[in-house]
Order: structure tokens, then sequence, then C-alpha cells
């Protein structure tokens, strides 16, 4: 079964001139076949996210016009223009909504559905889109439309600005996103305003980013995120707030946005796989954003030098959104008009400066969690995710039941490459059941086609394996699909075990169920509104590799070996010699200092091919 939204990397998408202009011309000719006589520009089927997309469309016929001057346009733009300040401006209170500061304002704000009191909850982002839309139009209306229609829109769109900012609270859905576009809104409607007037609403925008959004963000992997639904990042989401930086940056030259920016995304080019591949998140695990994150990774990955257009996106939403017949929607229609303005090209070569939270080469990568656990192993074209032993979660030695993987102190890191090798040493102080302190020193090289992982603790009781993954997906080339094959190796024995038991909280990675659907069944609240990341975490076990100790470790020490990836005969050995644990393999002779490190603590590791 294939993943349904992890398909192509978005720097795959041709993002040339010319290939824009048939973009736009494509959307000019579905928008004056379906121009209603009322100026109507929704899709047919448009009924969720309603209360923007018509203005959009007239932002995207507004912009192409500018481009290309097509004679059929200024009148389908001054026809549908009239359309939505006459049909989709709504001043009276929408009953239910419950996010508002100021009851009867009079304000003007967009509608997430029609209908009064349907679903009101989404007002507030629909607002911003709105708002974004208009702007777009006004950054465009000139020579386009009378003056009159460009007052009530200027008009609306402050107040707009206004509904969003003080007759409701700022960022009632905790989403980094909607808060972002928000303050993007502002800064980009201060130009239309007179210059006092458009001064104060900057410092406004300015002001609830650092105080509203920037104040607020939660930590993760060692970076300050802004939070998305009550969390620090999400796969859909996060990119789409780059974007936002992006654009936020472009518009004010304010350098807060930019150094955020870089935050955000020397994070995200962490997390992410060499493949592109990444799942979690607080609001949906595994579907993936499209054209709308292409500014944000486009922009950000030349400011930081890495590859980040290999982030795998929604090729349903290619260039804008659609409907289920593929009908254009003019939903984040504003973002496809700042990546055509865009001209920053894609940086296509990975970040050669080594990164805590990440090990990658070639075709492999380790993606690294806040505790320094691998959240996903890539490597021979199959994503490992954390496995799952009794609602232990993680990759690490298993003992009685009892997963060692949760720090118990500081955890070191040491990278080193050398010879065409890229390797890690993690040094994780952990405590078992028996409350006896031990070091679990876990060693990750790779050669850019297999991935060798050594794990040793001081000697455990019982009969310990290595948790060691559970595969989860395979990279088809032009997308993700499901899997739960992966060609591993082990130096003791090797099993792939599955549920024994069934239910939601258990996980087979052979059935047809993805992670977030499986995450939403889990979750408190329904899909969409429920934190998979969170629901994910009930999970009581999964589909597993297990790999056992190696026969004839140094006797203080269990010793743990696996090869993901194709090698030769892996039999590798693991003695003490004179600067530490000697660790040799078919490919390489690794010297693994003492669990306290050097002078300073730090790790101590040699490395030869």
């Amino acid at each position: 079964m294939y993943l349904p939204h992890q398909r192509g990397p978005l720097h795959d998408l041709p993002d040339t001139p010319e290939a824009y202009d048939a973009v736009l011309a494509d959307v000019t000719e579905q928008a004056l076949a379906r121009l209603t006589p009322e100026g109507n520009l929704e899709h047919p089927d448009c009924v969720d996210d309603i209360g923007d997309t018509s203005l959009g469309i007239t932002s995207l016929l507004a912009f192409a016009w500018q481009r290309t001057k097509d004679p059929r346009l200024p009148e389908a733009v001054r026809r549908s223009l009239g359309f939505h300040l006459r049909e989709r401006v709504y001043v009276d209170d929408n009953p239910g909504y419950p996010n508002l500061a100021v009851r009867n304002s009079g304000l003007p704000y967009a509608r997430y559905t029609l209908a009064a009191g349907a679903h009101p909850i989404g007002d507030w982002p629909s607002t911003v889109w709105a708002l974004l839309q208009a702007v777009n139009l006004l950054d465009a209306a000139e020579g386009l439309v009378d003056d009159g229609q460009r007052a009530a829109l200027l008009d609306v769109a402050h107040g707009y600005w206004r509904w969003l900012t003080e007759a409701t609270f700022f960022n009632p859905q905790e989403a980094g996103n909607q808060a972002i576009g928000c303050v993007v809104g502002g800064l980009m409607l201060a130009r239309h305003l007179p210059p006092g007037h458009g001064e104060s609403v900057r410092a406004r925008a300015i002001e609830l980013y650092t105080e509203k959004i920037r104040a607020h963000r939660v930590a993760d992997r060692g970076a300050l995120l802004p939070p998305e639904h009550g969390g620090a990042y999400d796969n859909n989401y996060g990119p789409i707030s780059l974007s936002f930086l992006a654009q936020a940056h472009r518009v004010s030259g304010e350098e807060i946005f930019a150094q955020d920016g870089d935050a955000l995304a020397r994070y995200l080019d962490a997390r992410l796989t060499n493949g592109g591949f990444d799942n979690g998140g607080p609001r949906y695990s595994e579907q993936h954003s499209a054209f709308e994150s292409v500014l944000g990774l486009r922009y950000f990955g030349a400011r930081i030098g890495s590859d980040l257009g290999r982030y795998r996106g929604d090729s349903r939403w290619a260039r804008h959104a659609v409907k289920a017949d593929g009908g254009v929607d003019g939903h984040f229609a504003w973002m496809l008009v700042w990546q055509i303005q865009d001209t920053t090209r894609w940086h296509r070569q990975p970040s050669e400066a080594p990164a805590r939270h990440q090990l990658r080469a070639g075709t492999v990568s380790v993606a690294f969690d806040d505790r320094m656990t691998p959240a996903v192993v890539e490597a021979a074209g199959t994503y490992c995710l954390p496995a799952a032993v009794n609602r232990q979660h993680g990759f690490g030695p298993v003992v009685d039941g009892f997963l060692l993987c949760r720090p118990m102190g500081e955890v070191r890191v040491r990278d080193l490459r050398v010879d065409g090798l890229a390797a890690k040493l993690v040094t994780k102080p952990v405590v078992a059941r028996d409350h006896v302190l031990r070091h679990v020193r876990s060693l990750y090289v790779t050669d850019g086609t297999s991935l060798w992982v050594t794990v040793a603790v001081e000697r455990l009781p019982g009969t310990p394996y290595l948790l060691a993954g559970m595969p989860y997906a395979a990279d088809d080339g032009d997308r993700v699909r499901r899997t739960a094959v992966a060609e591993v190796a082990a130096a003791g024995e090797l099993r792939l075990t599955h549920p024994e038991s069934e239910g939601a909280d258990h996980f087979d990675a052979r059935s047809e169920q993805t992670q977030e659907q499986a995450a939403f069944a889990l979750a408190a609240d329904p899909r969409g509104y429920g934190n998979p990341d969170e629901g994910w975490r009930h999970l009581v076990s999964s589909t597993a590799l297990e790999a056992g100790p190696l026969p004839d470790a140094p006797e203080d020490l269990h010793v743990f070996a696996v090869r993901y990836g194709p090698g030769r005969e892996f039999a590798p050995v693991v003695r003490y010699g004179e600067d530490g644990l000697t660790v040799r393999t078919e490919a390489f002779t690794a010297v693994v200092g003492d669990p306290a490190g050097d002078a300073h603590g730090e790790p101590e590791l040699a490395l030869r091919a």
C-alpha cells in the first residue's frame, strides 16, 4: 500500500518561469470556464475552507494579468472581486464562535463554512487566509480595478486584520502556521495604508510575533520552534510555517524572521531522512503539504546551505490546492504567488556540518529524537521507526521487558568522518528496574550504503536483546509505500516479531493501516483534532526487529551488533584494547573509549576503514 501523501521530493517540481506561466495559464482557463454570472470562482464541491477561495482565484488572475496582460482577465477580476465583497464578507458574529474578545464588533471576517453556526471554529484561519488573498490582490490591482473597488478591498482587508487582532483572541487554535500567516498579512497590509497608519500596523504585527509566537516557542531536539496545535512540530504544518517565515523576512527585512527560520530549517534538516521521509506531529503524522512548503524550503535551504527540497510532498497539491477531481481551489493561492515571485534557487547539496540529531551519508540516514534515540533509520531504501514493547518506544537494549533508552543524565555525542565513513557515538546513562546505573554506548557508522550499529552496555541479567526498530516504509522512487520487510543482519540471533495481541494499541506492520491512522485511533480526540503523537505513545506493542547479543563479547559487557542494508558476511568482533573497546567489522575498525569520556567527559572515538 502506498502512503497517500508522501510522494516525490519537492525540489523535483520544475520551477522555471515557463513552468509557472503554464500553471497560471491552466488556472486562467479553469477560472474563466468556472466564473458564474455573479462572479463566483469557487469550486462547485467547495464546502469547508470556502470563505477565501473565490478571492484566492481572483488574486491569481490578477497576478497572471500582471505577467501576460491577457485581455480577458480585467473583467473577470472586477466581477469576481465584486462577488467577494458582496457575498463573502460577514460582519455579524457567527453564532457559536467561541473565540471572540469583542461581541458585535461589526468588523469583517471570512467563514470556514457559509451556514451560520455550522462550523465556526475555523473562522480565524479562514480570515487569515482571506487577508492574505486580499493583500496579494492589492499588490496586483494597479491598472486592473477602479479606485472604488480598490478602496473597498483595502477597507475590508484592514477590517480582517482588526477582527483577527482586536475582536478575537489571537491564535486561538495554537497553530504556529496560522499565527505567523496573520503576521505576514499585517506586514503586507501595512504597505498599502497611509504612512503613519501603516507603520502602526507593521509594528503591531512584529509585536504579535515577538510576544504571542516567539515567546511561546517549544523546545525539541535542541531547537526552539513555533508551537503547532499544542506540539513542537508537525510535518505537514511545520514547513508551511517555514514558508510564512520566509515571506515575513522577504516583506519586512526584519532579522528576527530570518533567525527563527534558520533555526526551524536546521531542525527540519536534522529530522528529515536522506530520502525525504518524515513522520510525526500533533495534527498529522504522515500527511504532507506540497507547494505550500516550497517557498520556505527553498528560501531557507539556500540560507543554511542544505538540500531541504528532498522533503517529500503531496503531489496532488503540486502547484495549488485542488479538489478530488483535480480542479483548482483558491485556498492557498497566496503561496503560489509568493513562490513564483521569489527567485531563490534550490540548494541541492547536503550540509557538510555535523548535526547532533542526525547522521547522514549517501543513501543512509539516522534522525535522532530529543533523547538521542533513533526516530527514523533509513538504509537500502527502507525506513524503520521505533518499535514498541510494553508501552515503551525506541531503539535499545531490552531486559526483562524493560527498554534501556531513557537517559538518566547527560547524553554525550561524538561525530567523526574519516576514510569515507561517517560515525556518531552516543553515550547515554540509563537505569533499569534494578536501579543500577549503566552506560549504553551506541556506535553508528555508515559508508553511505549500509549502516552498522553497535551497542555496548554493562552486563545485564537474564537474556537481553536489542530492540532494533520496526520496518515501516520503503522508497519506491516516486513515492513511499508501506512495508514490513527490511534488509538487516545481526551478529546474534535476529528475529522479526509481530504483536501476539490484537486491538488498536497493538500495531502490526503487515496490516493495511498506516501509522497515522493507528495513532489517531489512539488519540483522545477525533482525527484532525486529536494529537497523533500523543495517541501513538499509548501503543503497547508493535512489529519489531529483535537482535540477540554477541556470543563472544567481553564478559563484563553485553554487546549487540546490527547492520542495516547490504554487505558481505556480518561477523563483527568486539574486544578490549589499550585505548578502549575495539569494534571490527567487514568495513571498519573503531575504538570506543571509556564511558567516562576524556578529561572533559566527552566521548572518545577512533575510526578507520
